[in-house]
């Protein structure tokens, strides 16, 4: 009797673990009830953007150069003199992170950077009419994508 219970015990253990015929070929895409999607990585703005970097010349005094993206953008100046400003997530210029930037007319773009997009500048630093730091850039760059 206990030669028969280890036998059905065997037999059951052994139907248990085979699974199937081992040269078996996985179904097909084409064989398969739904349809599989391929996870394609989207392009971020990080890997298409990039800047040239703005310098100061050798030996030049009071010049300060940030690189970074924009966070806010003053189209149109208060006093009518046609420059724009431009605040930067980079450079530590105005404050530990940020960086003004006023650009004046002759290197103004027709398309002003939006926020998010990377500006590159470099020039002397004089105090703007609120009392902050700011670069006056002799030298601009803008983000390429």
């Amino acid at each position: 009797m206990l030669r028969a219970v280890a036998a059905s015990i065997l037999l059951l253990l052994l139907a248990g673990c085979g699974g199937g015929a081992k040269n078996e070929t996985p179904p097909r895409a084409a064989d398969s009830a739904t349809p599989t999607a391929t996870a394609t990585a989207k392009p971020t703005m990080e890997q298409h953007a990039t800047v040239r970097r703005a310098h100061c010349a050798a030996g030049a005094e009071n010049c300060a150069a940030a690189t970074g993206r924009v966070i806010y953008v003053e189209a149109v100046d208060p006093d009518g003199d046609g420059d724009a400003h431009y605040v930067l997530a980079g450079g530590n210029v105005t404050a530990p992170g940020l960086s003004v930037i006023d650009v004046a007319r002759d290197l103004r773009p027709r398309r002003l950077p939006q926020p998010g997009e990377l500006v590159s500048a470099s020039g002397p630093v004089f105090t703007g009419s609120h009392g902050q730091h700011q670069i006056e850039a002799v030298e601009v760059y803008y983000q390429r994508r």
